[in-house]
């Protein structure tokens, strides 16, 4: 049975939750406009890449990290690894309105840091497996990816829920493996997802803000 700390975590990993998150691509609405992520496959593909190689991976340790603690300097190395303003952008304002409310709603006085960090901070006093903790936040993340996908490449709900749930044994791997993982695992190689985000600073039109 679900423990109530459980209900919590999926409530603050809700889109319903106000972290914002629904105003972030991650780089995504520069992939659809340049025609890399078209159809479901290449969703997949693309969405797998930064899971494992990209923000998804570095999330996870970095939850996995600040749920032991040291949040301050967490953050700092966080800030450090994103690799353009709106990747910072994103993670710094998802991670501060997710603190603020959790600050009103808990009574607990949470500082803004960036998102991964901010989730373990708060999550450390729900006393749930780290495990748990990082597959909860990976899917949220790749939830809204695929919900921006759903909208604007556009895919059919079913062929973009197909997607998410292909991905789930990924992301249940992931958040395994990064529970135990060192700080000094943190790392990535998912230039092309880095370098749509560049390209979309600078791009005319566009509907979010990362």
């Amino acid at each position: 049975m679900l423990s109530i700390g459980h209900l919590a975590l999926v409530q603050w990993l809700s889109p319903a939750f106000p972290t914002g998150a629904f105003a972030y691509s991650h780089g995504l609405e520069r992939e659809i406009a340049a025609g890399t992520v078209f159809d479901a496959d290449s969703l997949e593909t693309w969405l797998g890449n930064i899971l494992r190689f990209g923000a998804g991976w570095q999330d996870a340790v970095l939850v996995a990290q600040a749920l032991d603690g040291e949040a301050e300097a967490l953050d700092d190395m966080a800030r450090a690894l994103a690799p353009c303003a709106e990747r910072l952008q994103e993670g710094l304002e998802q991670g501060r309105a997710l603190a603020n409310t959790l600050t009103a709603i808990t009574g607990r006085a949470l500082s803004p840091r960036m998102l991964p960090v901010a989730l373990g901070e708060a999550a450390m006093a729900l006393g749930l497996p780290k495990s748990d903790v990082i597959a909860l936040y990976l899917q949220g993340f790749a939830g809204n990816l695929v919900t921006i996908a759903i909208r604007h490449v556009p895919l059919g709900q079913s062929a973009g829920q197909g997607v998410l749930a292909r991905i789930l044994p990924l992301i249940h791997d992931l958040a395994r493996t990064a529970a135990t993982a060192p700080l000094d695992s943190l790392g990535g190689c998912a230039l092309a997802g880095d370098l749509a985000a560049f390209q979309h600073e600078t791009q005319e039109v566009r509907i979010f803000r990362t």
